[in-house]
């Protein structure tokens, strides 16, 4: 059976980051988009582990 992907919340504006890859003369695949968008869930998360670590409930700039 496969292994069915659980759509999230998009964090990002795909506009905004299509617009900057355009700018550096490349193209953007949907799967793009997707691939950061999951990296940047990982970020928080790996963030919100180091927040809970030091006994903060405030994620900092230090923490991703």
């Amino acid at each position: 059976m496969a292994k069915e992907k659980t759509e999230r919340d998009a964090l990002l504006v795909a506009s905004k980051v299509k617009a900057y890859i355009k700018s550096k003369d490349f193209m953007t695949s949907a799967e793009a988009i997707e691939g950061l968008n999951e990296k940047v869930y990982k970020l928080i998360d790996e963030a919100l582990e180091r927040t809970k670590a030091n006994k903060r409930s405030t994620v900092k700039a230090a923490d991703l």
